[in-house]
C-alpha cells in the first residue's frame, strides 16, 4: 500500500506564469522544486555557462595552479590518480586532457576495485614512486587520505587533492586541497561531483597557459556524465553544467562515447539524462565493478573509431553480464526474504556469500524498491564479509550504524547509503542488533507518492507537453513530475511487448474525456491488484475489451504518441490505486 500526498507549496502561479510566459502548471512544477524567487526561476529556465561561479573562488585552486605550472615547466612526471566508478573515470580524463594540452609528463592509475579499494592507498603511491613520479594529482578521492598521503609526503612527493566528497575532523597535509565542501572554502555551490571539480582545475590551467577557453568546452560532457552518473542534485550549477554538457553530447567528437552511443542502439535520438543514467552510464560502472575501470578510460582516450568500437561492445558485453548476476542476485535476496523469518524484519540485513561483491549496493537498492525498507546486501570477501546499504528517508543509514559500529571492521557512508566489512560470525549478530536499535514505525515503512499536480487528462495539450520540456534534464532533485487524475475508468486493456512487459489501456475520466493509457510497471501484479479489488470476471472482461467496473485513480506522465505522421495524447501510469 502506498500513501498519496499532494505537494502544498504556495506561490502566484498566475501572476508568475505570465510574467515567465509560461502556463501556471508549469510554475507551480518549478515552485515544488523548492526554486523562489524571480532571480531563481531566470537561472532554473535560462542559466547557461555564464551563470556559472568563478573556479578562482575554489579554496587553493590558484596555490594548485601555480605548483602545476610549475611542475610542467620542469618536465617533472604526474600521475593522476581516479577512482573505478563513472565520475572517477570522467574525471581522470577531465585532468588527463587537460594537463596534456598544457604539455605536462602526465599518465593516470586508477585504482582496482577489489585488489587496491576505494581511492589512494599506499600500494599505488609505493607504484607511482617506483616509476618517478613526483607530483600526484587525485580526483574524486583524496579528502580522507591522511595517512596516504603523509606517507607521500615523506618519500618527497608534491601531492594535489581534487575530490567532492565530505570532509572528516582531520584534512590530509597535501600542497593543495580542492574541494567545495572544506567549511573554509568560499565557492558558493557545494554539490559538484569529482569531474566538475577537475573541471574547475582545467579551466583555471588553461587560462594560466593562455589557451583558449573553447578548448575546454568538449570536456562538458564528461561533467554531464558524471553528474548525472555519480547521482549528483541538479540543482543549480550543476543543472547547467548537464544541460550545457547534453547538448555537447548529442553530437559528441569524442570516438568512445560515439561508439557507446552506438553499441546501445541509440544514434537515431537524442541523448538524455536517462540513458547516461541508465543505459551508457551503467556501460562504464561496470568495468569498475567486474573488471578494471581502466578499459572505461581507455575508450575515452580511444584515437580511431575502430578501437573505440571494440572497446564500446566490450563495456556493453560487461553490462549485460552485470544485469544478468545482479537478476540473479536479487531472485536469491527475494527468495531469502520471503521464506524466511526476514521479512519480519523492519531493515532487511541479506547475506548473499557468492554474489560478487561490486553488486551489493545495485541489489540492495532494487530490494529497498520492492518492499520499501532500509536494506543491506552482504557478501564473501577475501577478509570476511563486505557489504552495501541502501536506505529510505525515514532511516538515516549512516548514523544508525554508528550504533552498532563495534560490529565492523570498517564502515562509512551517509543517510541514503553505506558500505561495510565485517568478520562472518557477525552477520546474524549485526541483523539482530541493527533491528533492535531501528526506532522506524510502520507508518514510516508505507512509500509515499508526492504528488505534484492533480491535474484532470482534459488540461493536457500538446503545448502543455512541448512546455515541461524546459524542467529537463530530471534527476535527483529536479525529478519528473508527477501528475494525477481521479478514479479513471478503464475501458480496454492488452497486454503487448515482444516480452509481454507492457499494458496498453484506454481510460476515461469522469468528465467524459478518453486516452491512451501505457503502463511498463509490474502487470502480474497489476492483474492481481484488479482482480482483488473487483474479482476475476472483471478482469477477464477488461482484458477483452468488454465494459467492466474497473475504475483506478492514477499517476502520470503526459506525452505525445507519433506514429505515421499521426500526433495523439497519451499518459505514461506509474502508480495506481
Amino acid at each position: 500500500m502506498e500513501k498519496w500526498m499532494v505537494a502544498a507549496k504556495k506561490a502566484d502561479f498566475r501572476k508568475l506564469g505570465e510574467k515567465f510566459q509560461l502556463d501556471p502548471v508549469t510554475i507551480r512544477l518549478i515552485r515544488n522544486r523548492d526554486i523562489v524567487g524571480e532571480d531563481a526561476i531566470r537561472e532554473y529556465l535560462y542559466g547557461d555557462l555564464t551563470w556559472l561561479q568563478d573556479p578562482h573562488f575554489l579554496k587553493d585552486m590558484d596555490k594548485a595552479v601555480e605548483i602545476l605550472q610549475e611542475k610542467i615547466s620542469c618536465g617533472k612526471k604526474i600521475r593522476v590518480i581516479g577512482d573505478y566508478d563513472i565520475d572517477g573515470v570522467n574525471a581522470s580524463y577531465i585532468l588527463l586532457t587537460g594537463l596534456q594540452r598544457c604539455g605536462a609528463a602526465v599518465d593516470v592509475d586508477i585504482p582496482d576495485r577489489i585488489l587496491d579499494g576505494y581511492g589512494l592507498n599506499e600500494h599505488l603511491i609505493d607504484r607511482a614512486r617506483k616509476d618517478g613520479v613526483e607530483t600526484i594529482l587525485t580526483c574524486d578521492n583524496g579528502i580522507a587520505a591522511v595517512q596516504e598521503i603523509a606517507v607521500a609526503k615523506n618519500y618527497g612527493m608534491t601531492v594535489i587533492v581534487t575530490d567532492h566528497h565530505e570532509p572528516q575532523e582531520n584534512l590530509p597535509k597535501a600542497d593543495a586541497l580542492i574541494n567545495p565542501k572544506q567549511s573554509d572554502c568560499p565557492y558558493p555551490y557545494k554539490n559538484l561531483c569529482g569531474a566538475a571539480v577537475a573541471f574547475k582545475l582545467v579551466q583555471c590551467l588553461y587560462e594560466a597557459f593562455h589557451i583558449p577557453a573553447e578548448e575546454w568546452d568538449p570536456l562538458l560532457e564528461n561533467v554531464a556524465f558524471a553528474t548525472v552518473g555519480d547521482v549528483m542534485d541538479l540543482t543549480g550549477e550543476n543543472r547547467i553544467l548537464v544541460k550545457e554538457g547534453l547538448k555537447r553530447l548529442n553530437h559528441t567528437k569524442n570516438e568512445g562515447f560515439r561508439a557507446l552511443i552506438a553499441a546501445n542502439g541509440l544514434t537515431d535520438g537524442t541523448i538524455s539524462a536517462y540513458h547516461i543514467g541508465f543505459v551508457l552510464g551503467p556501460c562504464i560502472n561496470a568495468t569498475g565493478r567486474l573488471d578494471t575501470a581502466k578499459r572505461a578510460l581507455k575508450l575515452l582516450m580511444a584515437p580511431t573509431p575502430e578501437l573505440a568500437k571494440t572497446l564500446a561492445e566490450e563495456l556493453k558485453s560487461l553490462n549485460d553480464e552485470r544485469k544478468d548476476m545482479t537478476v540473479k542476485g536479487v531472485e536469491e535476496a527475494v527468495e531469502q526474504v520471503e521464506e524466511t523469518s526476514l521479512k519480519e524484519d523492519k531493515v532487511l540485513v541479506i547475506y548473499l556469500p557468492s554474489c560478487h561483491e561490486s553488486l551489493a549496493g545495485i541489489i540492495a537498492g532494487r530490494i529497498r524498491e520492492k518492499y520499501h525498507r532500509p536494506v543491506f546486501v552482504l557478501t564473501r570477501a577475501e577478509d570476511g564479509v563486505k557489504g552495501s546499504g541502501r536506505s529510505i528517508e525515514a532511516y538515516n543509514m549512516f548514523q544508525e550504524m554508528c550504533k552498532v559500529s563495534h560490529l565492523f571492521t570498517r564502515f562509512g557512508g551517509h543517510p541514503m547509503a553505506a558500505g561495510l566489512s565485517l568478520p562472518e560470525k557477525n552477520v546474524e549478530v549485526f541483523r539482530k542488533a541493527i533491528n533492535e536499535a531501528a526506532e522506524l514505525t510502520e507508518d514510516d515503512l508505507i512509500p509515499k507518492i508526492m504528488i505534484d499536480v492533480p491535474m484532470p487528462l482534459d488540461y493536457i495539450s500538446e503545448k502543455l507537453i512541448c512546455e515541461l520540456s524546459v524542467l529537463e534534464p530530471f534527476g535527483k532533485a529536479n525529478t519528473k513530475p508527477v501528475f494525477a487524475d481521479r478514479k479513471l475508468k478503464i475501458l480496454r486493456a492488452q497486454i503487448i511487448g515482444r516480452n509481454r512487459n507492457v499494458l496498453k489501456m484506454l481510460v476515461q475520466n469522469s468528465s467524459g474525456c478518453t486516452m491512451e493509457a501505457l503502463y511498463f510497471g509490474d502487470i502480474p501484479g497489476f492483474e492481481n491488484y484488479v482482480k482483488e479489488k473487483f474479482g476475476a470476471a472483471d478482469l477477464e472482461l477488461l482484458l477483452q475489451g468488454r465494459p467492466s467496473s474497473v475504475a483506478l485513480s492514477m499517476t502520470y506522465y503526459p506525452s505525445v504518441n507519433e506514429f505515421r505522421g499521426n500526433k495523439t495524447l497519451q499518459i505514461v501510469i506509474q502508480n495506481y490505486q
